[in-house]
């Protein structure tokens, strides 16, 4: 690509890395191993080999760091036709295996969550008195702590490339805890109760909801839609289905019922107005997945504030957030997640790469993640990778997996419009028209019976007119 001058050197190194750095890595491994095979294809012992090259892997965490980054310049590339035809070429040949270029390039990751599992599968079929077992149990416990520890410093990094592609509108919505804020739990598209796309952000400490929007060639950034809610002034409300009503128009009151499932509440409990949301998830297991990752996080704030850290939300006198970024670092990372048990919802990868720990950048369009990793816990209950929305909780046990993944189609606006749009205190007509979420259900009813009425009316007299 950079012969044929479709991108910048510096470009291929942002979405590369330190790829060409892990191979003498591999290349070593093997040596010692194929010295350590008998003549007979057996090998009698490995464990000290692998406890004396085992912290080698934290090689990997510079590349699986800029995973974010790259995932999201890929994506912007790819908007390029040269680079978009220069990539189905490859795909269309042979040499690709049908898989494209973030496949191949997320394989580190992917292989680096393998080490724990295989040493688990060596450990099975060890004897407890055999005299590797010693070297292979130290071997076990090495390799979590490196995989735990660049599991860490992925989700940080996520973290941090989210936060600084937030947009403000007013100062109002700036917020310490977003600053403060290391860990993104999950993020991802919802929807809300008049069908607008939301794109929902879950920080360690506090509730983020935006929209995306894309300009020109730059990274699509997130512009907060209402204030951020402190977790722990949150409440939480799972809906029934049927128990929301969708619209509050003529356009609702005819709508399928459809529409009204896999709703769940969120409300502040903030001095002034009450401030409500309400959200729509794709499916029930991503509704569940939301719910789920919420509780815990509000949880988790409560016992910090309980603790005696300070977590009140203040405004923020400084910041280096704004809407004009340099496109070539900034990058948006694809959600990136999956489960030993293949629960990623945006991301398809090869039947070898459903288990792991590690969260990578999604082959699909974002993720969202948690990345707590609990204290004590079995790497082999870490299992973790991780479109349009990825989630994982690394330590979550077997059962109660939270990685997961939403799509979600990004909005676009060119730079042709008038930017201040997006600083006024609607995004748009929709936004202007859109009323609080916390309206009481009666006056919601109200309005329908009166659109129901005047769509009966008219339907009427249309019909007349027809005769």
């Amino acid at each position: 690509m950079l012969k044929l001058s479709i991108m910048t050197e510096l470009e291929l190194i942002q979405i590369f890395g330190t790829l060409e750095s892990l191979i003498p890595l591999h290349e070593d491994i093997l040596g010692r191993l194929r010295d350590a095979r008998k003549p007979d294809g057996s090998t009698e012992l490995v464990g000290h080999i692998l406890t004396d090259w085992l912290p080698c892997l934290f090689s990997y965490m510079p590349y699986c760091s800029n995973q974010v980054k790259a995932k999201a310049l890929l994506d912007q590339k790819k908007q390029d036709r040269r680079v978009q035809d220069f990539l189905q070429r490859c795909l269309q040949s042979p040499f690709s295996r049908k898989l494209d270029l973030w496949n191949f390039l997320d394989i580190p990751r992917s292989r680096l969550v393998k080490y724990p599992l295989l040493l688990r599968e060596i450990l099975k079929h060890t004897a407890n008195d055999h005299p590797d077992r010693q070297h292979l149990d130290e071997a076990m416990l090495m390799v979590q702590s490196v995989v735990a520890d660049i599991n860490r410093q992925i989700g940080e990094s996520e973290c941090q490339y989210y936060k600084e592609r937030l947009l403000y509108s007013e100062e109002g919505q700036r917020n310490q805890l977003i600053d403060r804020s290391k860990t993104l739990c999950c993020h991802g598209e919802l929807k809300n109760n008049r069908g607008v796309k939301l794109h929902v952000f879950l920080f360690q400490n506090i509730l983020v909801i935006t929209r995306s929007v894309s300009l020109n060639n730059q990274p699509v950034s997130y512009q907060l839609y209402r204030q951020p809610i402190p977790l722990t002034q949150l409440d939480l409300e799972d809906l029934s289905d049927g128990e929301m009503r969708v619209g509050g128009s003529i356009r609702g009151a005819f709508s399928n019922t459809e529409r009204t499932k896999n709703f769940f509440r969120v409300s502040c409990r903030a001095e002034g107005q009450p401030l409500t949301h309400s959200f729509q998830a794709s499916d029930t297991f991503n509704k569940q997945q939301w719910i789920n990752c919420i509780r815990q996080a509000k949880e988790a704030a409560v016992q910090q504030l309980q603790a005696g850290e300070c977590l009140e939300p203040g405004p923020l006198q400084e910041t280096d957030l704004d809407l004009h970024r340099d496109p070539g670092l900034g990058k948006d990372r694809g959600t990136w997640s999956e489960t030993e048990s293949d629960l990623g919802l945006d991301r398809s990868l090869n039947s070898e790469e459903d288990v792991g720990s590690v969260r990578g950048a999604d082959s699909g369009p974002e993720r969202a993640m948690c990345t707590e990793t609990n204290e004590g816990s079995k790497m082999d209950d870490q299992m973790v990778t991780g479109g349009e929305l990825d989630m994982v909780w690394v330590g979550a046990e077997a059962g109660a997996a939270v990685d997961w993944k939403m799509c979600r189609e990004k909005e676009t606006v060119s730079t042709d419009q008038d930017l201040s749009c997006f600083f006024s205190d609607g995004l748009n007509s929709e936004e202007d028209d859109m009323t609080e979420d916390d309206q009481s259900g009666s006056k919601e009813e109200e309005e329908m019976n009166v659109d129901t009425e005047e769509t009966d009316f008219l339907q009427c007299e249309e019909m007349t007119y027809r005769c």
